[in-house]
């Protein structure tokens, strides 16, 4: 176990869990805080108890505890070891091939993030009040010290926040960015209020867009809270296996992971139900934060025209509208998304790599992609952006 010292001369000691169920939910969600969801305990838990993350699926639970001399949690990373790339959306696959085209073995790595979800969060977990920038610089260099006592070739810390991926940085991590597209509310009243920053073009364009979708004799609702039901669950699970068996193969996510969401986490949840001739044919699934909408499965069972654009980006905008949050992030990639009114922002990433040579190599590669991310979204925003010139703000 790893040890290191507050600025105050307490010692903390580090050790690591395979299972979350080890540790205090209310200490866990004391570090973790409300702001995101995805790094309450509710939802880390609900991903192992369902079996959707287990060392079976390729993620093996190692979560990073900080603990001071009373055994009291001052900081935790939610991390895992694992036997592949899949489910993180930050793709490293090309330096598994490289590294191991040359005789070394890329796999097992540790991984710290919230499986099979890329949004953006704090990965480095402090209980507020407890000397917190100190206790972030030893979970960065616990982490580091497990890697290396394990063996793994590398640590990836990912969707991490732009202060942390600094920190990170200035203790030796390699620097990734990537991009994904959110809608940000500028105080807007209503849907239409929104719609009026717009260029016409691009306002005509959602017009129609939503009007094909409300033509197809469709109805739509969000259900939340205790307006959910296992109905709802059966139906969104349909979706989510049938899209998601057409998509990538194997869905990440088991039937009781959404029980178990719905019975911890439902006022977190805001299940968008599309309805035709009696019978649901398509959903979108979203997670609210205390001041985010976050965007994460879509399925569908019949296809209608535009009814994916309203149900995942403009109802996600009404629901934000509604609630006051400040921005809806709706998953990975996407650039068709701009035209719909969400714009480009930078993701962070921090690398751990044990091989010097290769180290060497990644950053260099690292340093030309960072370059051309920001080159790339300067250019969309300045050439694409949907908003009129006077409504246009800096996303870089």
């Amino acid at each position: 176990m790893a040890q290191g010292n507050t600025t105050d001369g307490h010692t903390l000691t580090a050790r690591t869990i395979s299972c979350l169920s080890e540790v205090n939910e209310g200490e866990w969600d004391a570090c973790a805080g409300t702001a995101n969801p995805f790094l309450s305990y509710a939802f880390l838990h609900a991903l192992e108890e369902s079996g959707s993350c287990t060392a079976e699926t390729g993620w093996l639970p190692q979560h990073l505890l900080l603990e001071d001399h009373n055994r009291e949690l001052v900081g935790a990373m939610p991390m895992y070891v694992k036997g592949h790339s899949q489910g993180e959306y930050v793709f490293d696959h090309n330096w598994a091939h490289a590294f191991e085209n040359a005789g070394g073995r890329y796999y097992p790595k540790l991984q710290v993030s919230v499986p099979f979800t890329p949004a953006t969060g704090p990965r480095l977990l402090v209980s507020h009040g407890k000397d917190e920038e100190k206790t972030r610089q030893l979970l960065v260099r616990a982490a580091t010290q497990v890697a290396d006592r394990l063996g793994v070739s590398s640590l990836h810390v990912t969707f991490t926040t732009e202060s942390e991926w600094r920190l990170m940085g200035n203790n030796g991590l390699l620097q990734r960015t990537g991009e994904q597209f959110h809608w940000e509310n500028s105080g807007y009243q209503n849907f239409d209020e929104f719609l009026s920053n717009l260029t016409s073009r691009k306002r005509k364009s959602i017009r129609k867009e939503r009007a094909r979708a409300a033509s197809g004799d469709v109805k739509i609702e969000i259900f939340t809270g205790d307006s959910l039901q296992t109905k709802h669950w059966d139906a969104f699970f349909h979706f989510y296996t049938d899209t998601g068996n057409r998509k990538w193969g194997t869905p990440y996510l088991t039937r009781a992971f959404f029980d178990l969401i719905h019975e911890r986490m439902g006022k977190n949840i805001a299940l968008v139900m599309c309805e035709r001739g009696g019978r649901y044919i398509a959903g979108a699934l979203n997670f609210i934060g205390s001041d985010t909408l976050f965007g994460r499965h879509w399925g569908c069972i019949e296809e209608h025209d535009c009814l994916h654009f309203e149900a995942c980006y403009y109802r996600a905008i009404d629901f934000a509208i509604e609630r006051q949050l400040k921005r809806v992030e709706a998953g990975a990639q996407g650039s068709h998304k701009i035209h719909r009114g969400y714009l480009p922002r930078l993701t962070f990433s921090a690398h751990w790599i044990r091989n010097e040579d290769f180290r060497k190599a990644v950053e260099a590669y690292l340093k030309h992609e960072r370059h051309q991310i920001k080159s790339h979204l300067e250019a969309i925003e300045f050439n694409y952006s949907p908003f009129r010139q006077n409504t246009k703000t800096n996303t870089i």
